[in-house]
């Protein structure tokens, strides 16, 4: 039985250490009141962007002073919050950094709205008189591509002051999670009593070998989410008609074309996913579901069963020192500076691995600009647990060679290519695993990770984009969201997927409240979009070794100089095609076909 401890009694070297953010709280406050202060510097640009290249350059570089420095003490309250959501002095300092982050917005509203106000062709005429003006040339691009849907500036002023209103809904979403939500102890078939809690139930219990431990866990569980049933639907609801309203006001033709603006990708793309997904993944999914059903000896699969172990017996406690060498190991062929990196973050205190009361669930990996990486798992010693760690990492990797040669402007893709270098790092551990081991049982068990991936993202993720698409057409509609819309909605999206292989409970139709990607936009289609993408770039670094890895390396250095499609030109996968996502669907299919043969009938 694995149990929570409160934060103070962690020890150390379970956690991480942020000093390289702040070396105290005291620092953070300092820095927090003199960011503050300097958020005047820019007012002396207002009305003269027009004026001459030399201008706006000084200005957009002060405002990326001011955004770089906002960044290091939002993620310091960030990752203390994500440590410890009960704690009322983390929570205050997430409220104060909310606060200066509106007043940030406030502050640079003006500059947005100047440039957009000048007449056409002064702005490639100043990135064309003046050379420092050239790392701001992406978002200068991508800030005139939203001209059409600009308001006026005293409009955007507005929208810009009521920044930490508009994001109350994650926030309301992620305080009830991570400080009020309860979850009633159970017991196993033995009268053993075991505690619940969200990070428990997702990290050990989900995927327990024992079918009483996991089906006990799951009843507590959705009992816990019931309790809130109500709360999270209204918080979902009002994040919904946030962005069908900002949607209209800024002329777009559907929330969804809104919400894509920064994705800078078609909408082919995104449809593409959805629809090609769901309908040729279906098939492989449920002659797996039956597969499970038949393995385990269940007379039903219930939702809460298709995580189970297939080879129970075979189950090794993988230690974080022994799943850090798997992962060093399977990365070596990403080559010296990417391992140095990896080897850095595994042995400076950089992963918060501890379970403790309050922790956030789930994993992360939050990377300021000019530090380093910091991630944060939930560690139960388990394989899971090492493909989750090689993702964050995957995360951290790319960031960290992006901010190695990029300016603060530009180190971030948009979000559709945001997935895909963690999810290459899972491939390469993956291929690494089975070149190794012959071992049958190891095998199938690796094989099993490997769908547990594209189960969170072509299975989890992309039905969560799928609600979302439905959601969001039925408010622009009119129609009102409530608990029981969302619980019908995803159950019908669960049942038409699953089809008569898995039986869809009540705990099922709320799983929309387990994640928080709602309040992000539309992020949970970008998980298969990596997907699709590390799939193929994976097979490409098989296929043609250095070659390969170098231009993968490259693009990571690219940052957010590219847009996602051109970025996975330039590692060789045409994302444009609708063919990577059949190919990757495919894939799934022959990794099924595999575990059928492991796992005669």
């Amino acid at each position: 039985m694995q149990k929570a401890s409160a934060r103070a009694d962690i020890p150390a070297e379970l956690t991480w250490t942020l000093d390289d953010l702040f070396a105290s709280q005291a620092q953070w406050d300092a820095e927090l009141t003199a960011l503050d202060a300097a958020l005047p510097t820019v007012q002396p640009f207002q009305g003269r962007l027009g004026d001459n290249a030399a201008t706006l350059l000084a200005c957009l570089d002060a405002v990326e002073q001011l955004e770089q420095r906002f960044m290091r003490v939002a993620t310091f309250a960030h990752l203390r919050n994500a440590e410890d959501g009960t704690n009322p002095t983390h929570q205050a300092a997430s409220a104060r950094v909310a606060a200066l982050g509106a007043r940030l917005n406030t502050a640079v509203a003006f500059v947005d709205s100047e440039i957009l106000d000048l007449p056409d062709g002064v702005v490639e005429h100043f990135l064309a008189q003046e050379p420092g003006l050239a790392p701001h040339q992406v978002p200068l691009r991508d800030l005139l591509e939203t001209k059409p849907h600009r308001l006026s500036p005293d409009a955007e002023k507005t929208l810009a002051e009521l920044g930490e209103v508009l994001g109350s809904p994650y926030l309301v979403y992620n305080r009830a999670k991570s400080g009020d939500i309860q979850f009633a102890p159970f017991q196993d078939a033995n009268g053993v009593t075991y505690p619940n809690s969200v990070n428990l139930f997702e990290s050990t219990y989900e995927g327990h070998e024992d079918v009483s431990v996991r089906r006990n866990a799951w009843a507590s569980f959705s009992a816990g989410l019931k309790a809130y049933n109500n709360t999270f639907a209204a918080t979902f609801a009002t994040e919904t008609k946030k962005n069908v309203v900002l949607g209209r006001m800024r002329n777009y033709a559907s929330t969804e074309a809104y919400l894509l603006q920064p994705h800078k990708v078609p909408l082919a793309l995104y449809s593409n996913i959805l629809t090609i997904i769901q309908a040729e993944l279906a098939p492989h999914m449920q002659r797996y579901a039956r597969l499970r059903r038949r393995v385990l000896g269940l007379d039903k699969l219930l939702y809460c069963d298709i995580k189970a172990p297939l080879d129970p017996e075979f189950n090794p406690r993988i230690s974080y020192d022994e799943g850090c060498k798997m992962i060093l190991d399977a990365l070596a062929v990403m080559g010296p500076e990417y391992c140095h990196f990896v080897r850095r973050a595994l042995s400076e205190r950089w992963v918060d691995r501890a379970n403790n009361i309050g922790k956030s669930s789930g994993a992360f990996c939050a990377s300021p600009y000019g530090v380093h990486p910091y991630i944060l798992i939930t560690w139960a010693d388990t394989m899971r647990n090492v493909f989750t760690l090689a993702h964050e990492l995957g995360h951290g990797g790319h960031f960290s060679l992006a901010m190695q040669h990029q300016r603060f402007v530009n180190v971030r893709p948009a979000m559709p290519f945001v997935e895909a270098p963690s999810i290459m790092n899972e491939m390469l551990l993956a291929q690494h695993i089975l070149g190794e081991s012959q071992d049958v049982r190891m095998r199938r068990s690796v094989i099993m990770q490997v769908l547990g991936t594209y189960h969170h993202n072509f299975v989890t993720h992309l039905l969560e984009a799928e609600l979302q698409r439905q959601v969001y057409a039925l408010a622009e509609s009119g129609q009102p969201i409530t608990a029981s819309v969302l619980n019908q909605r995803k159950g019908n999206i669960l049942s038409k997927f699953w089809g008569d292989t898995v039986e869809i409970d009540d705990g099922a139709r709320m799983t929309w409240m387990r994640q928080p990607h709602y309040y992000m936009g539309l992020y949970p289609y970008t998980y298969s979009v990596g997907l699709v993408a590390s799939t193929a770039m994976a097979i490409r670094v098989k296929d043609e070794g250095q070659p390969a890895v170098q231009r993968w390396l490259n693009v990571l250095k690219a940052g957010g100089t590219l847009k996602p499609l051109e970025l996975m030109q330039a590692a060789g996968v045409d994302m444009a095609s609708p063919q990577p996502i059949h190919d990757a669907v495919a894939y799934v299919g022959s990794l099924v076909d595999e575990l059928e043969l492991a796992f005669p009938a």
